[in-house]
Protein backbone atom coordinates (compact mmCIF):
# COMPACT_ATOMS: atom_id res chain seq x y z
CA UNK A 1 0.00 0.00 0.00
CA UNK A 2 0.87 3.65 -0.92
CA UNK A 3 1.00 5.72 1.76
CA UNK A 4 0.17 9.28 0.26
CA UNK A 5 -1.01 12.37 1.71
CA UNK A 6 0.13 16.03 1.87
CA UNK A 7 0.61 19.47 4.50
CA UNK A 8 -2.59 20.02 6.81
CA UNK A 9 -3.18 22.97 9.36
CA UNK A 10 -2.43 21.65 12.52
CA UNK A 11 -4.94 24.43 14.40
CA UNK A 12 -8.01 21.86 13.95
CA UNK A 13 -6.24 19.33 16.50
CA UNK A 14 -5.50 15.71 15.42
CA UNK A 15 -8.59 14.31 15.03
CA UNK A 16 -10.03 16.74 12.70
CA UNK A 17 -6.68 16.70 10.57
CA UNK A 18 -7.11 12.88 10.01
CA UNK A 19 -11.06 13.36 9.27
CA UNK A 20 -9.67 15.54 6.81
CA UNK A 21 -6.77 13.65 5.10
CA UNK A 22 -9.26 11.21 4.82
CA UNK A 23 -11.83 12.83 3.14
CA UNK A 24 -9.08 14.11 -0.09
CA UNK A 25 -8.07 10.51 -0.56
CA UNK A 26 -5.32 10.75 1.79
CA UNK A 27 -3.77 7.69 4.34
CA UNK A 28 -1.41 9.50 5.96
CA UNK A 29 -0.47 13.46 6.40
CA UNK A 30 2.14 16.42 7.34
CA UNK A 31 2.02 19.09 10.08
CA UNK A 32 3.61 21.69 12.00
CA UNK A 33 4.08 21.17 15.64
CA UNK A 34 3.78 25.06 15.94
CA UNK A 35 3.45 28.17 14.32
CA UNK A 36 5.92 28.13 11.17
CA UNK A 37 7.30 31.57 11.42
CA UNK A 38 7.01 31.63 15.34
CA UNK A 39 7.20 29.98 18.70
CA UNK A 40 3.71 29.29 20.29
CA UNK A 41 2.66 25.87 20.13
CA UNK A 42 -1.09 24.86 21.22
CA UNK A 43 -1.20 22.57 24.36
CA UNK A 44 -1.79 18.87 23.45
CA UNK A 45 -5.33 17.96 24.38
CA UNK A 46 -5.57 13.97 25.67
CA UNK A 47 -8.90 13.69 24.69
CA UNK A 48 -7.91 14.99 20.55
CA UNK A 49 -4.89 12.73 20.83
CA UNK A 50 -7.58 9.60 21.81
CA UNK A 51 -9.92 10.26 19.26
CA UNK A 52 -7.13 10.56 16.75
CA UNK A 53 -5.12 7.00 17.69
CA UNK A 54 -9.03 5.43 17.25
CA UNK A 55 -9.45 7.05 14.00
CA UNK A 56 -5.91 5.51 12.16
CA UNK A 57 -6.38 2.64 13.88
CA UNK A 58 -9.80 2.10 12.36
CA UNK A 59 -9.23 3.95 8.95
CA UNK A 60 -5.65 2.81 8.95
CA UNK A 61 -3.92 5.92 8.42
CA UNK A 62 -0.37 5.56 8.34
CA UNK A 63 2.95 6.93 10.25
CA UNK A 64 2.98 10.67 9.73
CA UNK A 65 5.19 13.41 10.18
CA UNK A 66 5.29 16.43 12.10
CA UNK A 67 7.29 19.12 10.90
CA UNK A 68 9.86 21.92 13.00
CA UNK A 69 8.89 25.25 12.52
CA UNK A 70 11.51 27.37 9.75
CA UNK A 71 12.04 29.45 12.66
CA UNK A 72 14.75 27.48 14.26
CA UNK A 73 18.17 26.81 12.84
CA UNK A 74 20.51 25.16 15.59
CA UNK A 75 23.89 26.01 13.21
CA UNK A 76 22.98 29.70 14.12
CA UNK A 77 26.17 31.92 14.86
CA UNK A 78 23.71 33.85 17.67
CA UNK A 79 24.01 31.59 20.38
CA UNK A 80 20.90 32.31 21.63
CA UNK A 81 18.56 31.55 18.13
CA UNK A 82 20.86 27.96 18.86
CA UNK A 83 19.10 27.82 22.25
CA UNK A 84 15.86 28.60 20.76
CA UNK A 85 16.63 25.80 18.52
CA UNK A 86 17.39 23.45 21.26
CA UNK A 87 14.17 24.01 23.44
CA UNK A 88 12.24 24.18 20.42
CA UNK A 89 13.02 20.99 19.16
CA UNK A 90 13.39 19.19 23.23
CA UNK A 91 10.00 20.60 23.25
CA UNK A 92 8.82 19.38 20.47
CA UNK A 93 10.14 15.89 20.73
CA UNK A 94 8.35 15.83 24.49
CA UNK A 95 5.01 16.48 22.83
CA UNK A 96 5.24 13.68 19.88
CA UNK A 97 5.56 11.19 23.21
CA UNK A 98 1.89 11.76 22.88
CA UNK A 99 1.59 9.90 19.39
CA UNK A 100 4.64 7.30 19.65
CA UNK A 101 6.00 5.67 16.23
CA UNK A 102 5.80 8.14 14.01
CA UNK A 103 8.43 10.96 12.49
CA UNK A 104 9.63 14.42 13.02
CA UNK A 105 11.20 16.41 10.28
CA UNK A 106 12.95 19.33 10.37
CA UNK A 107 15.84 21.43 8.28
CA UNK A 108 19.19 21.43 9.42
CA UNK A 109 19.84 25.29 9.24
CA UNK A 110 21.92 27.68 7.84
CA UNK A 111 25.88 27.90 9.07
CA UNK A 112 25.06 31.86 8.61
CA UNK A 113 28.46 32.20 7.35
CA UNK A 114 29.93 30.14 10.30
CA UNK A 115 31.65 27.50 7.82
CA UNK A 116 29.78 24.17 6.85
CA UNK A 117 32.34 22.26 9.38
CA UNK A 118 31.36 24.02 12.03
CA UNK A 119 27.65 24.02 11.00
CA UNK A 120 27.69 20.20 10.73
CA UNK A 121 29.26 20.62 14.38
CA UNK A 122 26.47 22.61 15.64
CA UNK A 123 23.53 20.25 14.63
CA UNK A 124 24.74 17.43 15.82
CA UNK A 125 25.60 19.13 19.08
CA UNK A 126 22.21 20.27 19.43
CA UNK A 127 20.87 16.59 18.16
CA UNK A 128 22.95 15.02 21.29
CA UNK A 129 21.46 17.33 23.34
CA UNK A 130 18.11 16.48 22.87
CA UNK A 131 17.72 12.59 21.88
CA UNK A 132 16.93 10.08 24.60
CA UNK A 133 16.98 7.00 24.62
CA UNK A 134 13.29 6.65 26.00
CA UNK A 135 12.07 8.32 22.67
CA UNK A 136 9.17 7.08 20.08
CA UNK A 137 9.99 9.15 17.80
CA UNK A 138 12.33 9.11 14.54
CA UNK A 139 13.96 12.42 13.78
CA UNK A 140 15.05 13.26 10.49
CA UNK A 141 16.66 15.53 8.64
CA UNK A 142 15.50 17.71 5.28
CA UNK A 143 17.40 17.12 2.61
CA UNK A 144 18.18 20.87 1.39
CA UNK A 145 18.32 22.80 -2.50
CA UNK A 146 21.53 24.63 -1.13
CA UNK A 147 20.00 27.81 -1.17
CA UNK A 148 23.09 30.28 0.90
CA UNK A 149 24.41 28.72 3.64
CA UNK A 150 21.92 25.98 4.11
CA UNK A 151 23.50 22.91 5.34
CA UNK A 152 22.12 19.18 3.98
CA UNK A 153 21.98 20.13 0.09
CA UNK A 154 24.55 17.57 -0.23
CA UNK A 155 23.93 13.71 0.99
CA UNK A 156 27.30 14.07 2.70
CA UNK A 157 26.83 16.32 4.39
CA UNK A 158 23.82 14.54 6.04
CA UNK A 159 26.12 11.55 6.72
CA UNK A 160 28.37 13.84 8.39
CA UNK A 161 25.80 15.14 10.90
CA UNK A 162 24.46 11.49 10.97
CA UNK A 163 27.64 10.09 12.00
CA UNK A 164 28.15 12.59 15.11
CA UNK A 165 25.41 11.52 16.71
CA UNK A 166 24.97 8.91 19.60
CA UNK A 167 21.70 7.73 19.25
CA UNK A 168 22.10 7.53 15.64
CA UNK A 169 19.25 4.54 15.34
CA UNK A 170 17.22 7.10 16.58
CA UNK A 171 17.55 9.46 13.22
CA UNK A 172 16.71 9.23 9.72
CA UNK A 173 16.49 11.57 5.92
CA UNK A 174 13.78 12.72 4.50
CA UNK A 175 14.30 13.77 1.13
CA UNK A 176 12.19 16.36 -0.84
CA UNK A 177 12.54 15.92 -4.53
CA UNK A 178 12.07 19.44 -5.14
CA UNK A 179 15.32 20.15 -3.03
CA UNK A 180 17.36 17.74 -4.26
CA UNK A 181 16.98 18.84 -7.54
CA UNK A 182 17.88 22.26 -7.15
CA UNK A 183 20.95 20.39 -5.10
CA UNK A 184 22.07 19.57 -8.13
CA UNK A 185 20.65 15.69 -7.90
CA UNK A 186 19.16 14.82 -11.73
CA UNK A 187 15.92 12.69 -9.96
CA UNK A 188 13.97 13.37 -13.23
CA UNK A 189 16.69 11.60 -15.59
CA UNK A 190 18.39 9.16 -13.18
CA UNK A 191 16.21 8.44 -10.65
CA UNK A 192 17.90 5.41 -9.93
CA UNK A 193 21.25 7.05 -10.09
CA UNK A 194 20.56 9.61 -7.08
CA UNK A 195 19.00 6.74 -4.89
CA UNK A 196 22.13 4.53 -5.47
CA UNK A 197 24.47 8.01 -4.61
CA UNK A 198 21.93 8.09 -1.65
CA UNK A 199 22.80 4.35 -0.57
CA UNK A 200 26.25 4.98 -0.92
CA UNK A 201 26.79 7.74 1.09
CA UNK A 202 23.92 7.58 3.52
CA UNK A 203 21.83 4.33 3.40
CA UNK A 204 18.40 3.68 1.84
CA UNK A 205 17.92 2.16 5.11
CA UNK A 206 17.84 5.44 6.99
CA UNK A 207 15.11 7.30 4.70
CA UNK A 208 12.24 6.97 5.94
CA UNK A 209 9.93 9.80 4.19
CA UNK A 210 9.65 11.70 1.34
CA UNK A 211 8.29 15.30 0.21
CA UNK A 212 6.49 14.98 -3.10
CA UNK A 213 7.33 18.50 -4.77
CA UNK A 214 7.85 19.23 -7.93
CA UNK A 215 10.01 22.45 -8.94
CA UNK A 216 10.07 25.79 -10.68
CA UNK A 217 13.39 25.88 -11.67
CA UNK A 218 15.97 23.62 -13.08
CA UNK A 219 18.30 21.09 -11.81
CA UNK A 220 21.06 22.85 -9.73
CA UNK A 221 18.94 25.98 -9.49
CA UNK A 222 19.58 26.16 -5.53
CA UNK A 223 16.42 28.40 -5.26
CA UNK A 224 13.88 25.82 -3.36
CA UNK A 225 10.64 26.99 -5.24
CA UNK A 226 7.69 24.31 -4.86
CA UNK A 227 5.32 23.55 -8.07
CA UNK A 228 2.35 21.10 -7.98
CA UNK A 229 2.94 17.90 -9.66
CA UNK A 230 3.63 17.83 -13.38
CA UNK A 231 3.53 21.65 -13.57
CA UNK A 232 7.19 22.28 -13.06
CA UNK A 233 10.70 20.92 -14.34
CA UNK A 234 10.51 17.34 -13.13
CA UNK A 235 7.48 16.30 -14.92
CA UNK A 236 4.68 13.90 -13.73
CA UNK A 237 6.60 10.97 -14.98
CA UNK A 238 9.03 11.44 -12.41
CA UNK A 239 6.66 11.48 -9.25
CA UNK A 240 5.01 7.90 -11.48
CA UNK A 241 8.59 6.62 -11.65
CA UNK A 242 8.80 7.46 -7.30
CA UNK A 243 5.42 6.18 -6.71
CA UNK A 244 6.18 2.71 -7.90
CA UNK A 245 9.69 2.69 -7.59
CA UNK A 246 10.67 -0.41 -4.74
CA UNK A 247 12.88 1.58 -2.56
CA UNK A 248 10.17 3.71 -2.24
CA UNK A 249 6.69 2.93 -2.57
CA UNK A 250 6.20 1.61 0.98
CA UNK A 251 7.58 5.37 2.78
CA UNK A 252 5.41 8.02 3.51
CA UNK A 253 4.95 10.44 0.55
CA UNK A 254 4.02 14.09 1.75
CA UNK A 255 2.64 16.48 -0.37
CA UNK A 256 4.16 20.47 -0.15
CA UNK A 257 2.79 21.79 -3.28
CA UNK A 258 1.17 25.01 -3.74
CA UNK A 259 -2.20 24.30 -2.64
CA UNK A 260 -5.41 24.09 -0.69
CA UNK A 261 -7.61 21.18 -0.09
CA UNK A 262 -9.55 20.70 -3.41
CA UNK A 263 -5.83 21.19 -5.19
CA UNK A 264 -4.30 18.75 -2.71
CA UNK A 265 -7.30 16.22 -3.32
CA UNK A 266 -6.68 16.38 -7.15
CA UNK A 267 -3.06 15.59 -6.75
CA UNK A 268 -3.49 12.67 -4.69
CA UNK A 269 -5.88 11.52 -7.15
CA UNK A 270 -3.52 11.67 -10.06
CA UNK A 271 -0.78 10.30 -7.85
CA UNK A 272 -2.95 6.81 -6.77
CA UNK A 273 -3.56 6.84 -10.92
CA UNK A 274 -0.06 5.70 -10.76
CA UNK A 275 -0.02 3.16 -8.65
CA UNK A 276 0.94 0.09 -10.37
CA UNK A 277 0.56 -3.31 -8.77
CA UNK A 278 3.46 -4.60 -6.89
Amino acid sequence: MRYIGCHLSSSVGFAAMGRTALSIGANTFQFFTRNPRGSRAKPVDPADVAAYLALAAKAGLGTILAHAPYTINPCSKDERTREFARLTLADDLRRMEYLPGNLYNFHPGSHTGQGLETGITQIADTLNAILTPAMHTTVLLETMSGKGTEVGSRFEELREILDRVTLTEQMGVCLDTCHVSDAGYDVAGDLDGVLTEFDRVIGLHRLKALHLNDSLNPVGAHKDRHARIGEGTLGAETFRRIVNHPALRRLPMLLETPNELPGYAAEIALLRGFEEAE
